[in-house]
């Protein structure tokens, strides 16, 4: 069973994606395009996954969706491996990405090596009740406080060319998530 679990990258990325969040239903070629892998790769995986019990699917009209199966006896286990294995960089990126957020990056201490038990995050995206949730649990997971800023898009823009202490956040180490600030 183990052997088949973590047999492939792809499937390693489609766990991380829907352990990370549970309550999102996500159809397949919205997994492939948000890990950036083929479509018929993510197929493959999501159909094993599906048959292990760790996944389970729904059909709504003609497409497909797929959803972590937390009544599975691994569920628990997995999320925590995978939250282990990437560790809290790793959680937010998975995070972020199931949100569709397109820029986002770690500052301050923890950005600069310091085991601070605050992390500073900027998002450059939509605030959705999902991505809050699932900062709760992160937090939860690794100990660490998240303050994080949600930044609409189209403001972003205008503000890191006029707002000094987003200019100075910028200037300052960090580390990139999603996109390029």
């Amino acid at each position: 069973m183990l052997k088949s679990l973590f047999s492939s990258s792809i499937r390693a990325d489609v766990l991380s994606l829907l352990l990370n969040s549970p309550d999102e239903k996500f159809y397949m070629r919205e997994i492939a395009k948000l890990l950036r892998k083929n479509p018929s790769g993510v197929k493959r995986e999501l159909d094993k996954l599906e048959e292990m019990g760790i996944v389970f699917s729904e059909k709504v009209a003609n497409l497909k969706y797929f959803q972590a199966n937390d009544n599975s006896p691994l569920y628990s286990e997995l999320k925590n491996l995978i939250a282990k294995s990437l560790g809290l960089p790793g959680a937010l990126k998975s995070l972020l990405r199931a949100n569709n957020v397109t820029i986002a990056f770690i500052y301050g201490a923890y950005a600069e090596g310091e085991d601070a038990p605050t992390v500073d995050l900027i998002v450059i995206g939509p605030s959705t009740p999902s991505l809050w949730f699932g900062l709760k649990d992160i937090e939860k997971k690794f100990g660490k406080q998240i303050n994080c800023s949600v930044i609409e898009e189209s403001d972003y823009k205008v503000r890191k060319k006029k707002d000094i202490s987003l200019k100075r956040i910028l200037s300052e180490k960090r580390i990139t998530l999603l996109g390029r600030a």
